[in-house]
């Protein structure tokens, strides 16, 4: 195959979540696969892809703020720009009219045409965003890992279910599930290849329904566990009202799967769960934190909260603190409602006046901070492992990596104990992370 990008340096920015953060990893397999090579700085790139998050208006506004920078270095040199994600999915046209020095935009499902795009500059579309019902696979062998010892597996994408706030399913598409041939076949490689660390993704994982007939996504979890050489498993994100006995058997039956779960919440109040068209209630959501922490002893929770929801009453988010102090969750990730165009809750009054938002989420934050100090404290003094990624951004020497229940940990050790699995001895933390040193 001609290398058709050959001599080219591309540099990749990506915002949001998981799913984008293995997108990109494919991005750069494609093009590197034609013979690009990866820039470290913008200031070297020939070609930049900026890959996007529609979730959040903070991100876009983020992506505004990015793009505007990159405009002033395309005044001075040749330069090809791009957006990719789900921002250039729905708002493709917007884009290009707002921001003419942008050269092209590519939707999530049109990823393999962009060393095409990039090939012949100026020639046809500038915007491909077309998609299928059907899984599109990269396969194993396109990903340029940001890891050589964890690595995302996506296994389905897109959504059904349609929550009042979101935008995933105008972004990403209605849910698509990837063959459990496929996704076993990359376990296996990774694997072989000496990845010790799985994390299966997709936008409602525990919604996977293998388009083969083979297995649901408990019988996926059973098989992906059963692949030698891999130690650690992780699953995100999990919608409450899907997340059923079988998969807390799975989870209870299966020692390599991480006791670590993102369940997420969004509200404590049932009146406001029922105006988000969540599909459980409070009570629900309790009744199931409840029977998972008692079948997984030591799981650590994590959680997304929206404050502000149109709506949305004092009680109401008293109800949700509530919630956060019953679970305890280990970490939370909490945004006030923004409305995003195309969905349901873009046509409900925003009668939640921004002060009040902001007062509401610095309470929220506040309280969640607390919690997080009291479970952090209780790992003073004993070993964990962790599975180290590399040098701290702490500095001083340290290493980073992640405990088993998904906590940053920052810690001294002797060597060099990246990429690899180490214990260490718990000597302090802050709500955010703990410190130690190595106990070996």
């Amino acid at each position: 195959m001609t290398a058709a990008l050959g001599g080219l340096a591309y540099f990749l920015r990506t915002f949001g979540c998981q799913m984008n953060e293995n997108d990109s990893e494919h991005i750069a397999g494609l093009l590197e696969r034609e013979g690009a090579s990866r820039a470290e700085r913008e200031e070297d790139a020939d070609i930049i892809i900026v890959n996007t998050c529609a979730v959040r208006e903070k991100s876009e506004m983020k992506l505004r703020s990015y793009l505007g920078r990159l405009a002033a270095l395309k005044r001075r040199r040749r330069l090809l720009i791009g957006v990719a994600g789900c921002v250039a999915q729905i708002g493709a046209v917007d884009l290009l009219k707002d921001l003419p020095f942008v050269d092209f935009v590519v939707g999530p499902a049109q990823y393999e045409r962009l060393p095409e795009l990039l090939a012949r500059p100026g020639e046809g579309p500038r915007v491909r965003t077309g998609r299928s019902r059907a899984w599109q696979e990269f396969g194993s062998g396109t990903a340029v890992r940001g890891s050589r010892i964890s690595a995302y597996v996506p296994i389905m994408e897109g959504c059904d279910n349609f929550c009042s706030y979101c935008i995933v399913p105008f972004a990403r598409g209605r849910e698509r599930s990837r063959p459990s041939t496929a996704v076993l076949r990359e376990v296996r490689d990774l694997a072989a290849a000496g990845f010790k660390e799985i994390q299966l993704l997709g936008q409602n994982v525990n919604s996977y329904r293998d388009p083969e007939g083979r297995r649901a996504f408990a019988g996926l979890l059973d098989e992906v566990c059963a692949v030698e050489g891999i130690e650690w498993v992780r699953f995100l994100t999990s919608h409450p009202k899907d997340l059923g006995e079988d998969i807390i058997r799975a989870m209870a039956g299966n020692r390599k799967i991480c006791r670590q779960l993102h369940l997420p919440l969004q509200s404590g109040s049932s009146a406001v769960l029922e105006r988000m068209n969540r599909g459980y209630t409070r009570e629900d959501y309790l009744s199931l934190a409840a029977r998972l922490q008692e079948r997984l002893p030591g799981l650590m929770m994590s959680t997304d909260v929206i404050v502000g929801f149109p709506g949305e009453t004092e009680e109401d988010f008293e109800r949700t603190c509530d919630v956060l102090r019953e679970v305890r969750f280990a970490g939370i990730f909490s945004f006030r409602f923004s409305p995003r165009p195309l969905t349901a809750a873009a046509r409900m009054p925003d009668d939640v006046p921004l002060e009040v938002k902001r007062r509401r989420l610095i309470a929220l934050q506040g309280l969640q901070r607390a919690i997080q100090l009291e479970i952090n404290r209780s790992f003073i003094g004993r070993d964990v492992r962790v599975l180290c990624t590399g040098p701290s951004p702490k500095g001083g020497g340290r290493f980073s990596g992640r405990a088993e229940g998904g906590q940053v940990v920052n810690f001294e050790a002797q060597g060099r104990p990246a990429d690899r699995f180490i214990e260490v001895r718990v000597t302090g933390c802050g709500p955010y992370s703990l410190h130690g040193r190595s106990a070996a």
